[in-house]
């Protein structure tokens, strides 16, 4: 297990820590360029706002943080290799006990269908890792994550790595400067997550 004091301080300055799938070895990263979503902006796609309003998804928080995060850890049709280790899965579990890690989950009927989970610290929102198991449900999850985090007035959804599924929910890369600014001005606020 990371330390939770170290990971926690990390976080806090920019850093965010993969295991290489090959031999588990746990590294910092700090990307150059940080994605992020601009919460202010967002707007959930026509087939989201579709399923939003037939009402299949029940979204709920903290339910099922660990069906979550192991569903995010299991090899994908795409990768068969994860970057999130057994060690990274019990920190984040003690994190979640500690109310500081949360999963938003998405389900259909009793299956969990889909989910993400991150960090809250401050402001600041810091996304991990998202999955589904039907069509849509992690959408239905990250879009019912972006309006709570308005709602509680969060300044900060930190996506850490640009890949294509978060450029189609409206994630855009910053240069680390901007980045540190934005999550500076977060880490002042005291916002709890529920």
């Amino acid at each position: 297990m990371i330390d939770i004091g170290e990971l926690l301080r990390a976080y806090r300055k920019g850093y965010f820590p993969m295991s290489d799938p090959s031999d588990g070895k746990l590294y910092w990263c700090q990307p150059y360029n940080r994605a992020i979503i601009p919460m202010e902006s967002y707007r959930p796609s026509r087939d989201v706002r579709r399923l939003l309003r037939r009402n299949d998804f029940r979204v709920r928080f903290n339910t099922d943080f660990e069906g979550v995060i192991r569903a995010c850890a299991a090899p994908r049709p795409n990768a068969v290799e994860t970057w999130i280790s057994e060690s990274i899965i019990e920190s984040y579990l003690e994190l979640n006990r500690l109310g500081i890690a949360h999963s938003v989950e998405s389900w259909y009927g009793d299956e969990l269908a889909g989910g993400l989970y991150g960090l809250a610290i401050g402001g600041a929102f810091f996304g991990e890792s998202m999955f589904y198991r039907r069509s849509y449900a992690s959408r239905i999850a990250f879009d019912r994550l972006v309006m709570h985090l308005r709602k509680r007035g969060y300044l900060l959804l930190d996506a850490q790595i640009m890949n294509p599924h978060l450029q189609k929910l409206g994630a855009v890369d910053i240069p680390h400067k901007a980045y540190m600014q934005m999550l500076d001005a977060a880490l002042h606020k005291k916002i709890p997550f529920l």
